[in-house]
């Protein structure tokens, strides 16, 4: 029997679609399911929502089990095949909040802040030192599994985790396997999706669509470029920081544009406002959309949770495939974050995280070398590794000036702070997250 264990169980929609594509896998039907949350009311929420589930898609064979809280974390993993992390430490409130709010006191506006900037960073920090308990645990009781990390920060909390662990460890983005699918639906070009064939290597997300060609081979890139040109040029769309990418640098790129829209320095400048409007861009989107998330999972509660009916269709998402392909030694391809061991991709760091193609079996998970990026596009991602790399290193040594040096040279924050203020915030921040953060020296 196959033993899935789900870390933030309490993450009901996101674990409805991981563990209910695994109910819909016939190599994972008859699993053992441990859901592990340290918040009682959602973890019980999520078992409801799932053995509905189990009753109507396949006859109640798979065995679904629950832990709370830390004390229980290490039987919840004990002999697990496959743990998926949906964690999230800190949550809206307090920790989201104090993410934006300060930065902005200093004239710095973000729009996700989960990944990379001064948000990303203060998010890695709380996070590892909880990933750390993890690797423990594991690694003592069930030192086999595959740890598939869906948390943000991807890279960094992955690039962690399988540089100072021996955990093995796969990050997981919902963004490469829609990637080139919503750009050709964005610019009218769905005619030429079916047997498209295409090449999706970089960073989590600022992966670059290197090729992407029709099913008879030929380019649709040059077509790709008149078009998205032309959509920037004459509508107001959700999607144009990417386009300008495609016009600046020759390419698209994976992860939408209110996320890339702070990861360089080209569009949320203080001394060039209007930049905002230009580019649609969404300012203080993430606490907006946790503020909706909130409202409208608490109308879609009662409507899960006493639905006897409720069943599931199988998503995109590559955790289940990843589990059936390795079960069963059939193959499956994945985008998937790796560490650049051997220089998969030649022209970025060996020990930055990537994200590249890889060929999953019974083998386990296999990254596929890439070669070398287009010299810009391996400069881009360098900016933002920097950062990655310098916030590892600070969790690591638990060296404060190292928090310094990520938010120094991050390319959002650099842009529009002076060194002095950049130290001030960082130091200003820690003091709010308190016992969030570890202690730094």
């Amino acid at each position: 029997m196959v033993k899935i264990t789900f870390m933030g169980a309490g993450s009901t929609v996101f674990a409805k679609n991981v563990l209910g594509d695994s109910m819909c896998s016939e190599a994972l039907a008859d699993c053992e399911i441990r859901l592990y949350d340290i918040a009682g009311d959602r973890l019980k929420e999520s078992q409801i929502m799932l053995e509905a589930i189990n009753r109507n898609i396949n006859g109640g064979r798979a065995k679904i089990k629950t832990y709370l809280g830390v004390e229980n974390r290490k039987e919840a993993l004990r002999n697990a095949d496959f743990i998926v992390n949906a964690i999230q430490v800190g949550g809206y409130d307090p920790c989201t909040i104090i993410d934006f709010e300060i930065p902005k006191k200093y004239g710095l506006r973000q729009t996700i802040a989960d990944t990379l900037g001064i948000g990303g960073i203060m998010r890695t920090l709380r996070t590892i030192p909880v990933l750390e308990d993890f690797a423990r645990d594991i690694e003592e009781v069930c030192p086999n599994a595959w740890f598939l990390n869906y948390t943000n920060p991807m890279a960094m909390l992955t690039g962690y985790m399988q540089r100072f662990t021996g955990v093995k460890t796969i990050g997981l983005c919902h963004s490469v396997q829609v990637c080139s699918q919503d750009l050709m639906k964005s610019l009218g070009m769905e005619d030429r999706l079916e047997g498209r064939k295409e090449l999706i290597a970089g960073i989590n997300h600022m992966g670059w669509l290197l090729e992407i060609c029709d099913k008879n081979g030929n380019d649709l890139y040059p077509e790709i470029r008149r078009r998205a040109k032309e959509k920037n040029q004459n509508e107001k769309h959700s999607d144009m920081v990417r386009y300008e990418y495609i016009d600046k640098l020759g390419y698209y790129c994976t992860e939408s544009s209110e996320h890339n829209a702070e990861y360089n320095p080209f569009f949320i400048k203080s001394s060039y406002p209007e930049l905002i409007d230009k580019f649609n861009i969404p300012l203080d989107e993430y606490p907006r959309r946790c503020i909706e998330q909130i409202q409208e999972w608490n109308k879609r509660r009662d409507e899960l949770m006493n639905n006897e009916y409720l069943t599931h269709e199988r998503s995109n998402e590559y955790a289940s495939y990843i589990m059936e392909a390795i079960v069963t030694n059939k193959p499956f391809k994945i985008g998937g974050n790796v560490i650049n061991k051997g220089g998969l991709i030649e022209n970025l760091p060996h020990e930055a995280c990537v994200e590249i193609p890889c060929m999953v079996d019974g083998m386990g998970i296999n990254p596929c070398r890439v070669g070398r990026l287009p010299v810009q596009l391996a400069a881009m991602n360098m900016t933002n590794i920097n950062v990655q790399l310098l916030t590892i290193e600070a969790a690591a040594t638990r060296k404060k000036e190292h928090i310094y040096h990520a938010a120094m040279l991050d390319p959002h924050t650099s842009a529009e702070m002076t060194l002095d203020n950049i130290v001030k915030m960082v130091d200003e921040l820690i003091e709010a997250h308190g016992s969030w953060l570890p202690k730094f020296k």
